[in-house]
C-alpha cells in the first residue's frame, strides 16, 4: 500500500480534490431488486464499510478483502457500474492518486432495504460523493483509515492479531460525543494481549494546547465510564510528536491516561511495529501496541460497546475484515 496521505490543504498538502469519475457509467437504471442475485456477502460487507468509514481508496480495499490488488479491481469496476459504489480520483501534485471509492445510490438503496429504512434514514444524498471529494478533511479521512487498514489487513497474515473492531469517528461521536471525539476507537490484539485504544490523527492544524486540552476529556471519560482505554496520538512529522509529547507528558501522567505517540515516518506500512513512544513516567523507548498492552494492563475497553435494543443494523460495528472467503465473484 501506498504512504500514509498528508493532509487535504495547508503545508504539505499533495490531494486537490474533483470529482470527476475515471470510469463513467452507463447511462441506465439500476435494477436494485436484481442486485440480490448479484451482490455477494463480502459486496455486502464493503456497502457497510463505506457506510460507517465514507471513503476507502482501492489499495485499502485490496488489503482487507481480495488476495491481489487486480482482483480487487475487477470486482469494483463491476460495482461501479452497477452503481453500488461511486468513485472519484483526486488531482496530485505529482503521480496519480489511486481511485477513491464511495457508497454508490444503488449501494444506498441496498443497504436501506437491508436496515429497514429509506435513504434519509441512512443520511446518503446524491451529493455523498461531490462532499467527500471536496471535503478539507480528505487527507486526514484517508490518513485514518489508511493507518487501521494496515491494522486490520495483517490479521489476515498473521493468526490471532488484528483489529476485531473498528469504529469510525462518527460512531465515536454518537457513543461518547458528550465526553470525547476521537478520530476512531479499536481493540488491537495479538494472541491473549488487548489493547482497546482510542486515535487521534493529528496533521499538525491544531495548536499543541487545543490537543492538551483534549487529554481532560479522555480523563473524564476514564472516570465516567469506568473503563480506560490507551490513547495513542499519531502525527505527521516526527518534529510534532516531539513538540506534543514536550507539551503532554506533564498533563498526561498528572491525569493518570496512557498515552503513546507516533508518527507517519515510522508507521508508514508496519504501525504495530516497534514505533510507539509512550509517555512518561517509564521508559519511553519505542515499542510495539503488543508490548503497549503488556505495559499498560490497566487499560480496558470503552463502555456501551455491546448491542441494545437501541440499535439498528447501520449502529452496530462492522467487522473490520469481510466474511470467510467466497468463490471467485
Amino acid at each position: 500500500m501506498s504512504a500514509l496521505p498528508r493532509p487535504a490543504v495547508g503545508p504539505g498538502s499533495r490531494y486537490t480534490a474533483r470529482t470527476a469519475t475515471t470510469r463513467p457509467r452507463p447511462v441506465r437504471h439500476t435494477d436494485v431488486a436484481a442486485l440480490s442475485r448479484t451482490l455477494t456477502a463480502r459486496d455486502l460487507w464493503l456497502t457497510r464499510m463505506l457506510h460507517e468509514h465514507r471513503v476507502l481508496t482501492t489499495h485499502q480495499i485490496a488489503a482487507l478483502a481480495y488476495t491481489s490488488l487486480r482482483s480487487a479491481q475487477r470486482r469494483l469496476r463491476t460495482l461501479h457500474q452497477h452503481a453500488v459504489l461511486d468513485s472519484f480520483r483526486p488531482l496530485t501534485q505529482t503521480g496519480s492518486a489511486p481511485e477513491h471509492y464511495t457508497l454508490g445510490p444503488a449501494g444506498a438503496a441496498v443497504l436501506a432495504a437491508h436496515a429497514g429504512c429509506d435513504l434519509a434514514g441512512l443520511g446518503w444524498r446524491p451529493s455523498h460523493t461531490g462532499r467527500i471529494a471536496y471535503s478539507p478533511s480528505l487527507g486526514h479521512d484517508l490518513g485514518v483509515n489508511e493507518l487501521l487498514t494496515h491494522l486490520a489487513a495483517h490479521g489476515r497474515t498473521t493468526p490471532e492479531t488484528g483489529l476485531p473492531l473498528w469504529l469510525s469517528e462518527r460512531s465515536c461521536a454518537r457513543r461518547w460525543g458528550d465526553l470525547v471525539r476521537p478520530d476512531a476507537y479499536a481493540h488491537w490484539r495479538d494472541g491473549k494481549h488487548l489493547l482497546p485504544f482510542f486515535l487521534e490523527y493529528d496533521t499538525g492544524s491544531q495548536t499543541l494546547a487545543r490537543v492538551e486540552a483534549k487529554l481532560v476529556g479522555y480523563a473524564a471519560f476514564a472516570t465516567t465510564a469506568g473503563a480506560r482505554p490507551a490513547l495513542l496520538i499519531h502525527t505527521r512529522t516526527a518534529t510534532r510528536d516531539q513538540g506534543l509529547r514536550r507539551r503532554l507528558t506533564t498533563p498526561a501522567r498528572e491525569l493518570g491516561l496512557h498515552v503513546a505517540t507516533s508518527s507517519t515516518d515510522f508507521t508508514t506500512t508496519e504501525p504495530w511495529g516497534p514505533w510507539w513512544s509512550p509517555l512518561g513516567p517509564g521508559d519511553t523507548r519505542r515499542t510495539t501496541l503488543t508490548n503497549l498492552a503488556a505495559r499498560w494492563p490497566g487499560t480496558g475497553p470503552a463502555a456501551e460497546l455491546e448491542p441494545t435494543d437501541a440499535d439498528t443494523a447501520l449502529t452496530l460495528p462492522v467487522p473490520p475484515l469481510p466474511p470467510a472467503p467466497e468463490a471467485a465473484a
